[in-house]
C-alpha cells in the first residue's frame, strides 16, 4: 500500500513539475497545479498524518511514541513506511508550492522561461535551496519595482 501511495505521489508531483517548466502557464495549467496537485498532496498528507498519529493506518511507536516535540518522537515516526510516505508527500506538497510561487512571482517580474527553469527543477530536487536560489536573485528586481511581495 505504502510503496503504490508513495509511488502515485511521486507521479503526480513529476506530472506537474513538468508542466510547471514546460507549459504554457495559462490559468487553468496554474489552477491545476494548485488545486489538483498541490490539493491532492495535501488531502494524501492529512490524511496520512492523522491516520499515522491516530495508530488507525500504520502505528508506529517506540520509546516515547509518535510525537513531534522529541527526535526519538520524529524519528518513530519515520521508522516506518506510512511515514516515510507521509514525509514525502510532506516535501512534496511544500516544494511544490514554492515552485508555483516563484514562477508566478518570476512571471510577474519580468523572468524569462530560461532564467526560471533551472531555479524551478533545483527548487523540484532541493526545495529550499531552490527557493534561496530563486530569493537572491529577484531582490535586484523586486527592490526596481518599488515592491517587497
Amino acid at each position: 500500500m505504502w510503496t503504490t501511495a508513495f509511488a502515485a505521489a511521486n507521479l503526480l508531483a513529476l506530472v506537474m513539475w513538468a508542466a510547471l517548466i514546460l507549459l504554457p502557464r495559462w490559468p487553468a495549467l496554474l489552477a491545476a497545479v494548485l488545486y489538483l496537485g498541490i490539493g491532492l498532496l495535501c488531502l494524501a498528507y492529512a490524511l496520512g498524518l492523522v491516520g499515522i498519529l491516530t495508530g488507525a493506518l500504520d502505528p508506529v511507536g517506540g520509546s516515547g511514541g509518535a510525537n513531534f516535540s522529541t527526535i526519538e518522537g520524529v524519528r518513530s515516526i519515520f521508522a516506518s513506511d506510512a511515514g516515510v510516505t507521509i514525509g514525502w508527500i510532506h516535501y512534496l506538497a511544500f516544494d511544490l508550492f514554492v515552485g508555483l510561487w516563484i514562477a508566478r512571482d518570476a512571471d510577474a517580474k519580468g523572468f524569462s522561461r530560461v532564467v526560471q527553469a533551472p531555479i524551478l527543477l533545483v527548487t523540484f530536487l532541493a526545495g529550499p535551496l531552490g527557493l534561496l536560489v530563486w530569493l537572491a536573485i529577484r531582490e535586484r528586481r523586486a527592490r526596481a519595482g518599488g515592491r517587497w511581495q
